[in-house]
């Protein structure tokens, strides 16, 4: 059964228009209050949010849906998504809801459950929400009616939390830090988490006011930060986005550091503790030169589709602990059920602060591959699956690049596009065999 309004990450769109609207969401709590009802008794469900304008109204919504389905709901107020799942498991909850768009600009906004566990929900789970909402309302009656509290420390616990995720014998101190939080959920979250750990923070991206989220700064608009880093002449910059579960990490000389390079960083810290790790969990799109990094240092290396859940998924399944995004999207599944972003820089700084090395050093030797990606447009009805030009055109490429690169072609999932990636150790081979298969795709 396909999912009609659940996508890869919640639900998501534009504000006003459906699904983004008061009245589907009033809706949509009513029928996850009864999916809950069916296991609970008197079920407790935790709201946070983002700092869009539009989650005030979503909040509302949802609160009035969940009560009539007799739900109890505690608000937390703004607060990253991955705060959102750790105080739905540590405070026992039956489910945790969050308000946001991720990185998306300020007129977007949606919805992201976790489980009891803190964890994201199956397909199952999302299933039988969408059948509650085609089903006629059942509100209950006035002494079933749930009740909504907020819960005024929500912030300061999950400061202690990320806290405790960085090493207890280490310190920050001697560190200036840029912290970004893109006007996002992290805005009055992060600045303490770093200051309280030691270090001297510069705060940019923290002013939010319901319109600037992610807007020129964050982790999908690096430069504010590599700006901020160099004026003031600081060690390291954090960038997060909207909801703060993604990363970008700048060093003192403005060079920006992916998501495939501080995965790299957080297995060499346990490495070098001499801790085991029996492999890690990338994408189709994790730079090859990371893969093989890992592999000279025993480190297993297995590519997930494209989408954090997907890495989660593949990590639950073999036992592992770390894997990531080059977006910035990283798990550390010992320290937090899902991706963390402050947790994530904790972890990449408690590397440089135990080693003694920075990032750059640490990486030598780690040098990304060159990647040349190229959108072909697909006509009407067009199979690129059995395109014999494209099938030879690619063996040809696969044997020239040998073990100095690799090939990656997959249909984008919201337009008529093949994007080709080509990724080799020299730049000039990248483009050169890419637009050989662009061609043969075009032909």
């Amino acid at each position: 059964m396909s999912r009609k309004y659940f996508g890869t990450d919640g639900i998501r769109g534009t504000v006003g228009q459906a699904p983004v609207t008061p009245d589907f969401m009033l809706r949509l709590g009513h029928a996850v209050g009864r999916v809950l009802r069916q296991t609970a008794k008197r079920p407790t469900v935790l709201i946070g949010k983002d700092t869009r304008i539009s989650g005030y109204m979503i909040e509302s919504a949802l609160e009035a849906g969940f009560a009539s389905a007799g739900v109890n709901v505690l608000l937390t107020g703004p607060l990253p998504t991955p705060g959102v799942a750790y105080l739905t498991r540590a405070l026992r909850q039956d489910l945790g809801v969050v308000i946001s768009a991720s990185h998306n600009p300020f007129a977007d906004n949606g919805i992201k459950f976790f489980s009891a566990k803190g964890e994201k929900l199956p397909d199952a789970w999302e299933l039988a929400v969408e059948a509650a909402l085609e089903e006629a309302p059942q509100w209950v009656d006035s002494a079933s009616l749930g009740r909504a509290k907020r819960l005024e420390d929500a912030r300061g616990r999950y400061i202690e939390f990320c806290k405790n995720s960085f090493g207890s014998d280490l310190t920050l101190k001697g560190l200036k830090i840029v912290v970004d939080a893109a006007h996002g959920a992290a805005y009055h979250v992060a600045p303490d988490v770093f200051h309280e750990l030691g270090a001297e923070v510069v705060a940019i991206g923290c002013k939010p006011d319901g319109f600037n989220i992610n807007a020129g700064f964050g982790a999908t608009s690096p430069g504010a930060l590599v700006e901020a880093v160099k004026a003031h002449g600081a060690d390291y910059g954090v960038a997060l986005d909207g909801d703060a579960d993604r990363l970008q990490l700048v060093d003192a000389q403005g060079r920006l550091y992916n998501g495939d390079e501080l995965l790299y960083v957080m297995v060499a810290d346990r490495l070098g503790q001499g801790l085991r790790v029996p492999g890690a969990v990338g994408t189709l799109m994790t730079n090859m030169a990371v893969e093989l990094a890992l592999r000279s240092r025993d480190v297993e290396f297995v590519r997930a589709k494209v989408g954090d859940r997907y890495v989660l998924e593949e990590l639950a399944a073999r036992g592992w602990q770390l894997g990531g995004e080059g977006s910035g999207h990283l798990l550390a599944l010992d320290k937090h059920t899902t991706g963390d972003g402050i947790v994530s820089a904790l972890l990449v700084l408690q590397s440089v602060c135990r080693s003694g090395r920075s990032l750059a050093e640490q990486l030598q030797g780690v040098d990304l591959f060159p990647q040349t990606l190229i959108n072909v447009r697909l006509q009407a009805g067009q199979d690129w699956k059995t395109n014999t030009r494209l099938a030879e055109a690619q063996a040809a490429v696969v044997a020239e690049l040998g073990n100095r690169g690799r090939v990656l072609i997959r249909a984008s999932g919201t337009e008529p596009l093949l994007r080709v990636m080509v990724e080799a150790s020299d730049a000039g081979l990248a483009q050169r065999c890419a637009q050989r298969l662009a061609e043969a795709v075009a032909a």
